[in-house]
C-alpha cells in the first residue's frame, strides 16, 4: 500500500492546527508545517505558532527552525520537506502537511521548477523601481506581469513581490510560469482537507485571535525585533504595521486596525488560492 501524504490547507484562522493533531494522533504519526512565518524562532506571537502543549502531544518539523536572519527559499523547503517524509514513511503510513502558505505546500506536492538566476543589473532595476514608487510600485507591476500570482501572494510583503518581479523581469515570462503546470511524480499518495468558513465567522476569529496576540505581548515581540525589520522574514502582517507605529506614523490603535484589517485581507487571498489550485 502506498504510504500517504494528508495537506491540510486554508486561510488562517480556521482550525487547521487543531485538525492536523487530531489527525496526527489518531494515525500515530508526524506534522510537518508549511506555514513560512512559523519557521523562525524569534516570531512566536504573531505568527500564532501552536502552543507548547500542541508541540509536545505531537511531533512537529519546521517550526522554529530557522533565526529571521537566515535566507531560506521555497525550493529549500521542498527539498528538505522531501527528505523529512522520506524518514517518516520509514517508520510510518501516513504523514501530515499543514499549513497557510500555499507555494509551500504546491512546492511539496507537485514540485516547482528551477528558477532563473537573476542578474545583478536585473535586482538594481527592481530595487531602483520600489525606492522610487515603494510598495504601490511592485504591487501594480506585478498585477500587471503577472495577475494569477499576484491575486495569491501576501500582497503587502516587498520580498516576495520583489522575488517575483525579480523573476518576471529576468526570464520575460511570468512568475507562475515557474509553479509547474505538469506535477512531479511523488512516491506517495496525497490527500487534500481544506477547511473553510463562512466569511463574517471567519473575519471575527481573526480579529479575536489579533486581540489575544496583542494581550500575549506581540508589541513587546515586534519591539524586540527591530534591529532586524529589514529582513524578508519581517516585511509581513503584525510586524510592518508595529515597525510603522515605533517610528511614529500611525497611532497604536491604527496599528491594531490595520494587522486585523490586512489579516483579513490575506486571508481572502489565501482563499482565493486554494479554490484555484484545490478544488
Amino acid at each position: 500500500m502506498a504510504k500517504k501524504l494528508i495537506i491540510i490547507g486554508g486561510a488562517t484562522a480556521t482550525g487547521k492546527t487543531a485538525l492536523a493533531i487530531e489527525l496526527a494522533k489518531s494515525l500515530k504519526t508526524e506534522i510537518l508545517s508549511a506555514d513560512s512565518r512559523q519557521f523562525y524562532r524569534e516570531m512566536s506571537i504573531g505568527t500564532a505558532k501552536p502552543s507548547s502543549e500542541e508541540l509536545a502531544a505531537v511531533k512537529h518539523h519546521f517550526i522554529d527552525s530557522l533565526s529571521v536572519t537566515d535566507d531560506y527559499s521555497v525550493g529549500d523547503f521542498e527539498r528538505d520537506a522531501l527528505h523529512v517524509l522520506e524518514k517518516i514513511f520509514q517508520e510510518k503510513e501516513a504523514a501530515i502537511l499543514v499549513g497557510g502558505s500555499g507555494l509551500f505546500i504546491r512546492a511539496v506536492s507537485d514540485g516547482l521548477d528551477p528558477f532563473p538566476e537573476v542578474s545583478p543589473e536585473t535586482r538594481n532595476r527592481v530595487a531602483e523601481g520600489e525606492q522610487t514608487g515603494g510598495l504601490a510600485w511592485m504591487q501594480a507591476e506585478l498585477e500587471q506581469r503577472d495577475p494569477d500570482y499576484f491575486a495569491a501572494v501576501d500582497q503587502q510583503n516587498p520580498a516576495r513581490l520583489r522575488r517575483a518581479l525579480e523573476v518576471c523581469q529576468e526570464s520575460g515570462l511570468p512568475y507562475s510560469h515557474f509553479l509547474r503546470d505538469e506535477k512531479a511524480r511523488r512516491p506517495f499518495d496525497i490527500e487534500r482537507r481544506l477547511l473553510s468558513l463562512p466569511r463574517p465567522e471567519l473575519y471575527a476569529r481573526i480579529d479575536a485571535r489579533v486581540d489575544e496576540m496583542i494581550s500575549n505581548g506581540l508589541e513587546a515581540e515586534a519591539y524586540s525585533l527591530l534591529p532586524y525589520r529589514h529582513r524578508p522574514a519581517l516585511r509581513t502582517v503584525g510586524y510592518e504595521e508595529f515597525f510603522d507605529f515605533f517610528d511614529g506614523k500611525i497611532g497604536r490603535k491604527e496599528a491594531i486596525d490595520k494587522i486585523k484589517q490586512h489579516s483579513r485581507n490575506y486571508a481572502k487571498r489565501q482563499e482565493t488560492w486554494f479554490r484555484k489550485y484545490w478544488e
